[in-house]
C-alpha cells in the first residue's frame, strides 16, 4: 500500500510544478488505486485515503505548510507537522473517493463505480470548498487546449476528466491479461475524454472577439515592499507608509507619463490604514494626497486599502477618480481564517492570545461591480477580487452575471517569497476565473506574481516574485460571451452530488422491488391477533373528524395563498406561523384525541374483546351479523359493526385496514351472515388496502430528507450572497446562528413539501373515489398509478421545477 501511495504522491509532486508535466495528470493516480482495489473493507479503505491525503499534501502543498509555520512564526517544521495532521481535512476528497469507491464496486461494475467515485470527488469540493480552492485540474494550467473545457463547467469538469482516465487506465491494467483485445474499450476511453476536450478547446480558441472589445490599457506596480510589520518596527508606522506611497506614486508617474495607461492598478492593501475615514490628522494629509495624485495623473486609480463602517474595518479595494475623488470600495468577501480574523464563536480572549498575529477584519457581502471611468469617456464595469476571492469561481461568476466585463484581481503573495510555488499556483488559479468567466483579468500583487491574463487564460504579461516591477498591459475589453459556466453556475459539483442520490436512491429502490411480492403478500395476509384499533364513540369520532377536516382543509388553502400572496411566499417566519396555528395544531389535537381511545382488540372464547386503559368492552361474536367500512372515510379508514338485532354497536373502530379486519371477525367466528349494506366506501376501502406505501411514502423521508435535500443548495446560494462563502455565517457568527438560519430554511422547504403533498393527496383521492363510481373494477389498479405519479411529481417535479428557477429563468 505505502509504496503505491508513496507513488502516486512523487507524481502529484511533479504534475504541481506545472510545465510539460501536465502530461502526469491522466496516470498519476493509477498506483493508488491499485492500492484501493485490495481493501476488502470500508476501514482499511478509509485508513489507506487518509494516508494518501497525508501524502498528497506534503508532495504538493509542503510549501503552504512551510509557509504557514514561517508566517506565524511557529517554525517552518511544526507548521508542516501541523498541514500534514490536518491533511484529512485540507485535502477530505480523497476520503469520499476511497469511501463510495468501495461501496459502489460491492454493486455495481467498474464503469458505474469510477463514476460513483469521481462524482463524490467533485461533489466533495463542491459542499465542502477548500481553503486554498486546489483542484485536480489546476495541473492542467500549461495546457490552452485542454484548460479551455473550464469555460463549460468549470476546473470540477476537467477533475473529472482525470478521474475518469485514471479509472480508465487501471481497468486497461487490470484486463492486461486478457490480450490487447481486452484493452481496447478503456484505453479508448483514456484517449477519446482528452481528445474530445482538446477538440472544444481548439474550437474555443478560433472564436471571434467581441464586436465591441477595444483595449484597455492598465499599469500594475509590483513594488517589493514586504513585511510591513518588521518595517515598522525599525522605521515607524508613518515612515513605512511614506516609503510605498513614495514608491508608488514614481512608478505610477511612469506608468501615466511614459506608457500612456487608462488606469493605474496597486496590490492588496498597499495602502494600509482606511482611506478617507482616517484616524489621525496625518492619515487624513495621505488620503489628501493620494486623491491630488490622481487628479493630476488623469486616470482612475485602483489600490488595496481598510474601509470601516459601525460593524468594524474591512480588507477593501478603493476606486478613486480624477474629478470626482473616491468613487466606491469592494469590500474582500474571502477572508483568511485565523489570520484576518477569527470566528465571532471563537473569538475569545485565550483565542487571541493564542493567535496574536489574527486581524479584526469583516467580510464583504460578494460581488460588487464597479465602473472604471476612463479619459477617453468609457465606461468599464469591472470586479475587482482581493487575494483568496479569486479561488472562490462563485464570485467571478457572479461578477459575470452583474455584467462585468473585466477582473482587477490584487493581492499580498509575500508570505511566498521563500517558497514562489504557491505564488504560482495562485496565479494559475486566478487564471481559472478568466477562462471560467470569459473576462480578462488585471492582477497585481506586492511582489509577484503579478500578470496580465486574457479571456483564455493566456498570461500576456507578467512579473517574476520578488522583482519590483511595472507591468504594463494592454487587453481587449467588452461584453463578453456567456460560458455554459457563468450560465449554470457551478454546476459540475452539483450533478455530482445529484448522481449519488440518485444510485443511492436505485439501490435501495431494487432492494425494495426485490421484496415487493412477499410485501404484497402480507397485505392480503389475514390481521392476526391482539391488533391495534382505535375505538370511538359516535360523538369523538364526529370531533376528531372535524378537527381533522379543518387541518387537512387548512394546508389547501394554505398552498392557494402561497400561490396568490406574494408577501405570504417571500415571508418564512409567517409561513411557520400560519402553518402552525392553522395546521400542526389542529392536527396535534386530533393524533391526541386518537390516541386517547387507542385499544388493542382480542378474541377470547368467541368474545370480541377491546382493551383501552382500565377500561374493558366486549361483544359477543355471534351478535356480529356484518361489518362495514365507513362511508365517509374520516378521522380515517374505520369499520361499523351491525347487530344480529338490526342495529349497530356505537363504538367505531378506526383502522388502516378495515377489509381485512372483517375478515379476521370472520376467521375468528363472527357470523356475518347478514345482509351487508354494498356501497361505494367497501370498494374505495379495498382500493386503499391494495396499496403498499414503500419508503419514499414514509412520512421522515418525505417530509424530512426531501425538503433538507432541496433547501441545502438553496442555503448554500444564500451563503455565498450574504456571507461570501458556504460557511460565512458559521464563521461570522457561530455555530448556533449558522444552525439556526439553516433550521429556518429546512422548516420553510418542509412547509412547501407538505403543501404540494397535500395537494396531490387530494388529487389522488378524488381521482380514487372516481374510478370507484366509474369503473369499480379497476380501482386498484388507478389507485396504484395515481400514487406512483403523485411520488414522482414531489421527488422527481419539485427538484426540476428548482433547477427550473435557479438556471432557466
Amino acid at each position: 500500500m505505502l509504496v503505491g501511495i508513496a507513488a502516486s504522491a512523487a507524481l502529484s509532486a511533479a504534475y504541481a510544478r506545472g510545465g510539460t508535466a501536465w502530461v502526469l495528470g491522466f496516470a498519476l493516480l493509477v498506483p493508488w488505486l491499485i492500492t484501493l482495489d485490495r481493501n476488502r473493507s470500508l476501514r482499511a479503505s478509509l485508513v489507506n485515503a487518509s494516508a494518501m491525503a497525508i501524502a498528497y499534501t506534503a508532495g504538493v502543498f509542503a510549501w503552504f505548510g512551510m509557509a504557514v509555520g514561517s508566517y506565524t512564526q511557529v517554525g517552518v517544521a511544526p507548521g508542516l507537522a501541523l498541514l500534514l495532521l490536518a491533511a484529512p481535512l485540507f485535502q477530505p476528497q480523497f476520503l469520499a473517493y476511497a469511501l463510495v469507491r468501495q461501496l459502489a464496486r460491492h454493486r455495481h461494475g467498474r464503469v458505474v463505480t469510477a463514476l460513483a467515485a469521481a462524482a463524490a470527488w467533485v461533489g466533495t469540493e463542491w459542499l465542502l470548498p477548500k481553503m486554498l480552492g486546489d483542484t485536480l485540474a489546476h495541473g492542467l494550467y500549461p495546457a490552452p487546449l485542454l484548460r479551455q473545457g473550464a469555460d463549460l463547467g468549470g476546473s470540477a469538469l476537467l477533475t473529472l476528466m482525470l478521474l475518469l482516465v485514471n479509472e480508465a487506465l487501471l481497468a486497461a491494467l487490470v484486463r492486461r491479461q486478457g490480450g490487447f483485445r481486452a484493452m481496447v474499450a478503456p484505453i479508448a476511453l483514456a484517449t477519446a475524454l482528452p481528445l474530445l476536450m482538446a477538440g472544444y478547446g481548439l474550437a474555443a480558441s478560433h472564436r471571434a472577439p467581441s464586436a465591441d472589445a477595444k483595449p484597455l490599457r492598465i499599469g500594475m506596480v509590483q513594488a517589493n515592499i514586504v513585511d510591513y510589520e518588521t518595517l515598522r518596527q525599525t522605521q515607524g508606522a508613518y515612515a513605512v507608509v511614506r516609503n510605498v506611497l513614495d514608491t508608488h506614486f514614481a512608478m505610477s508617474y511612469d506608468a501615466v507619463e511614459r506608457h500612456k495607461v487608462d488606469a493605474v492598478l496597486w496590490s492588496e492593501t498597499v495602502y494600509p490604514t482606511p482611506f478617507k475615514n482616517p484616524k489621525s490628522e496625518a492619515g487624513a494629509e495621505l488620503d489628501q494626497e493620494i486623491v491630488d495624485t490622481v487628479r493630476a495623473a488623469g486616470v482612475p486609480f485602483v489600490f488595496g486599502t481598510y474601509d470601516r463602517d459601525s460593524n468594524g474595518e474591512y480588507n477593501a479595494a478603493a476606486f478613486v477618480e480624477p474629478g470626482a475623488g473616491l468613487l466606491g470600495f469592494y469590500r474582500k468577501t474571502k477572508l483568511f481564517p485565523l489570520t484576518e480574523f477569527i470566528p465571532a464563536w471563537l473569538d475569545h480572549p485565550p483565542v487571541r492570545a493564542w493567535l496574536p498575529w489574527a486581524g479584526n477584519w469583516r467580510a464583504g457581502n460578494g460581488a460588487r461591480v464597479i465602473p472604471l471611468r476612463l479619459a477617453d469617456g468609457r465606461e468599464i464595469p469591472v470586479q475587482a477580487l482581493i487575494c483568496l476571492d479569486d479561488v472562490d469561481s462563485q464570485l467571478a461568476i457572479d461578477a459575470a452575471r452583474l455584467g462585468a466585463q473585466a477582473l482587477l484581481t490584487m493581492s499580498n503573495d509575500s508570505w511566498f517569497t521563500a517558497t514562489p510555488q504557491g505564488a504560482q499556483l495562485h496565479l494559475a488559479v486566478a487564471a481559472f476565473r478568466s477562462i471560467e468567466t470569459g473576462l480578462p483579468q488585471f492582477r497585481v500583487t506586492t511582489n509577484g506574481a503579478s500578470a496580465a491574463i486574457d479571456s483564455r487564460g493566456n498570461v500576456v504579461a507578467s512579473a517574476a516574485v520578488g522583482q519590483r516591477m511595472l507591468v504594463i498591459a494592454e487587453l481587449p475589453v467588452g461584453t463578453p460571451a456567456r460560458t455554459l459556466q457563468v450560465a449554470w453556475g457551478n454546476w459540475v459539483g452539483a450533478l455530482g452530488c445529484g448522481f449519488l442520490v440518485g444510485l443511492t436512491g436505485w439501490a435501495v429502490l431494487r432492494h425494495r422491488l426485490a421484496a415487493s411480492n412477499a410485501a404484497h403478500r402480507a397485505i392480503a395476509a389475514p390481521v392476526t391477533w391482539p391488533v391495534a384499533v382505535v375505538v370511538l364513540p359516535p360523538a369523538i369520532r364526529l370531533t376528531i373528524g372535524l378537527v381533522r377536516l379543518f387541518a387537512r382543509g387548512n394546508l389547501l388553502w394554505m398552498g392557494a395563498a402561497m400561490l396568490l400572496n406574494d408577501s405570504l411566499r417571500g415571508n418564512t417566519l409567517a409561513q411557520i406561523r400560519v402553518f402552525t396555528s392553522w395546521f400542526v395544531v389542529p392536527e396535534a389535537i386530533a393524533v391526541c384525541l386518537l390516541l386517547a381511545f387507542a385499544a388493542r382488540a382480542t378474541v377470547d372464547n368467541g368474545i370480541l374483546v377491546l382493551n383501552r386503559g382500565g377500561r374493558r368492552i366486549v361483544l359477543a361474536l355471534s351478535d356480529i351479523s356484518a361489518a362495514t367500512a365507513w362511508r365517509l372515510p374520516l378521522p380515517g379508514p374505520g369499520l361499523t359493526l351491525h347487530l344480529a338485532d338490526g342495529g349497530c354497536w356505537r363504538y367505531g373502530r378506526a383502522t388502516q385496514r378495515p377489509n381485512a379486519w372483517a375478515h379476521a371477525l370472520k376467521t375468528a367466528g363472527a357470523a356475518l351472515t347478514g345482509a351487508v349494506p354494498t356501497h361505494w366506501a367497501a370498494t374505495y376501502g379495498r382500493a386503499r388496502e391494495g396499496i403498499r406505501k414503500g419508503w419514499l411514502a414514509h412520512a421522515g423521508i418525505k417530509f424530512g430528507l426531501l425538503p433538507l435535500a432541496l433547501a441545502l443548495p438553496a442555503f448554500r446560494l444564500h451563503q455565498h450572497i450574504a456571507y461570501g462563502g458556504s460557511f460565512g455565517e458559521f464563521y461570522t457568527f457561530g455555530l448556533r446562528a449558522y444552525l439556526t438560519t439553516l433550521s429556518l430554511w429546512w422548516a420553510t422547504w418542509a412547509i412547501g413539501v407538505v403543501l404540494c403533498a397535500a395537494a396531490l393527496r387530494a388529487a389522488i383521492e378524488l381521482g380514487t373515489v372516481a374510478a370507484v363510481l366509474a369503473t369499480p373494477q379497476h380501482a386498484l389498479k388507478v389507485r396504484q398509478c395515481l400514487e406512483r405519479t403523485g411520488l414522482a411529481m414531489l421527488y422527481a417535479g419539485l427538484p426540476a421545477w428548482l433547477i427550473w428557477k435557479a438556471f432557466g429563468s
